[in-house]
């Protein structure tokens, strides 16, 4: 009797399995194939391409699948203090691009940085709400409007990024680094900031993660002098 063959993942699910693969691959390696992106998540060849025809439209869709997990990571953040909803923000921003952050600064640097960009928006919403009632308590600046702090938040932490690579920072040691620009960028002097995370050390506590993809190896000499 002939065995029969095992039934073929559906299409999402190898879409799915495509971009998990890339996920890891190009933070290891930021000039991975679609070829070797395939051999990793176990595919054809033939499959990748029925998913994405070339290899910037799956960059593509990775950069927006991210983005849309780092928004999902703080859409539930509630805490009454905005000062440390702020900082919650950040922590779980960092947590969700800690493992992948060679690859995150490979994105920025690129054409899809706007994908990134335009679908932060509701993460700079959540900023710049958190942002005005902490300057409306007299606890954050008010020199300039909410929305531009909070834009100036994000590129901070953003900026922060290649520092945390060239030091290979662990993700807590990250978490506590973005959380501490992003509070001094706020308006918040270093004595505040240290004075709030001893009070509340849940902010930098850190959280169980299942993916364990850095650090990346040989991408460090792609992304840093």
């Amino acid at each position: 009797m002939t065995a029969s063959r095992a039934p073929r993942r559906d299409a999402a699910e190898n879409r799915s399995a495509l971009l998990d693969a890339a996920r890891g691959l190009l933070n290891r390696d930021p000039a991975a194939s679609l070829e070797a992106i395939a051999s990793a998540a176990g595919l054809s060849r033939r499959t990748v391409y029925g998913h994405f025809p070339t290899r910037d439209a799956l960059l593509a869709a990775l950069a927006e699948r991210g983005t849309t997990r780092v928004v999902a990571s703080v859409a539930g953040i509630a805490d009454a203090d905005p000062v440390a909803r702020l900082a919650l923000i950040a922590a779980a921003a960092w947590d969700e691009v800690a493992a992948i952050r060679v690859m995150t600064m490979t994105t920025l640097a690129s054409s899809r940085a706007a994908i990134v960009d335009d679908g932060l928006a509701p993460l700079r919403h959540r900023l710049a709400e958190a942002i005005a009632e902490g300057s409306a308590a007299g606890r954050l600046r008010n020199d300039m409007p909410a929305a531009r702090v909070a834009r100036l938040v994000e590129d901070a932490v953003v900026a922060s990024f290649p520092l945390t690579i060239r030091e290979a920072l662990d993700a807590d040691a990250g978490r506590l680094l973005v959380v501490r620009v992003a509070l001094g960028v706020a308006g918040l002097g270093w004595r505040e900031v240290a004075a709030l995370l001893d009070a509340r050390p849940d902010i930098v506590a850190p959280r169980p993660r299942e993916e364990a993809l850095w650090p990346p190896t040989d991408a460090l000499r792609t992304v840093t002098p």
